[in-house]
């Protein structure tokens, strides 16, 4: 049940809060730069990711509405099937208080059963399906979030009086910013401060502005330790191996139910393999069994 803590290699799940004009888009492409390799993005801002097509070579797919999770989450299988390093999702508010989002799914069926609260049990699984989608993605995910407008009072360094526009909440639901292993802040003046930082790289660090050299420092951190893929192919090959030894139903049951644990622990496409290699050796012995 338990095994020895490792630390392995790690791909980003960032998410990139900011009020309009803050550089979320901007700011997005120059760490998708420095981790490397393919980049796409996922464009709900109306056509406002290509204007950045002189920083460097990326791809795009546009949004529009509905804005519903699963959408997104069909870019998503898409971007991975077509081996991108990076998907930038330029954002995932669209998807909490856009045309279609969630917040208008969550009205439609509180009209429909007459129950607030109800509503929520029909419109969580789709948040929460969205959010898997990033965080079990292979690709380096950096999602970015509008964050609500407000306006302050306050003194300028002449002691006037002025009005300022600051950013508050992402557009998104609470708690959002706590699935990512990585939260920036957006000022309007284009820094960045983390207000979540699990790889202790950003964490009490003064504001700052992100470069390409932001990207990677990132990818430095995210490298370090053991390959997770090559240790379940390792794996997935010695239990491969063991399968072919089998050669009883009644082995074959007690070895699945031995080694279930570490076929569980190994990525979806090596535990699919070890699935169907159990179910072909079944089949194997069962219709040696009939012949005999």
């Amino acid at each position: 049940m338990f095994r020895k803590a490792q630390r392995k290699k790690a791909r980003l799940r960032l998410g990139i809060a900011g009020p309009a004009g803050s550089g979320k888009t901007y700011s997005s492409l120059l760490i998708a730069f420095g981790l490397g390799g393919r980049v796409a993005m996922l464009d709900t801002e109306h056509g406002s990711g290509e204007l950045y097509a002189d920083l460097g070579d990326y791809d795009v797919a546009t949004l529009s509405p509905p804005f519903s999770p699963d959408r997104y989450i069909e870019v998503v299988r898409e971007a991975e099937r077509q081996g991108y390093n990076v998907l930038i999702i330029d954002s995932i508010s669209h998807a909490w208080a856009g045309e279609g989002g969630l917040l208008e799914m969550h009205d439609r069926y509180s009209k429909a059963k007459g129950n607030s609260f109800t509503a929520w049990r029909e419109v969580t699984p789709a948040h929460n399906a969205l959010v898997e989608a990033m965080l079990q993605s292979p690709m380096h995910i950096i999602a970015t979030m509008r964050s609500k407008q407000e306006y302050i009072m306050t003194t300028d360094d002449k002691g006037r009086t002025v009005i300022k526009k600051v950013g508050m909440a992402p557009i998104q639901r609470d708690g959002m910013e706590y699935e990512f292993t990585l939260f920036f802040e957006l000022s309007l003046e284009h820094l960045a401060m983390a207000t979540k930082d699990r790889t202790s790289l950003f964490d009490r660090r003064p504001p700052f502005l992100i470069t390409t050299d932001t990207g990677k420092t990132l990818l430095s951190w995210l490298e370090e330790g053991i390959d997770p893929v090559a240790e379940s192919e390792k794996a997935k090959e010695a239990l491969l191996e063991r399968i072919g030894r089998i050669d009883n139903i009644f082995e074959l049951k007690n070895w699945y139910k031995k080694h279930a644990p570490e076929i569980n622990a190994l990525m979806p496409a090596h535990q699919k393999e070890v699935i169907e290699a159990c179910t072909r050796k079944r089949a194997e012995v069962e219709g040696q069994r009939k012949t005999a």
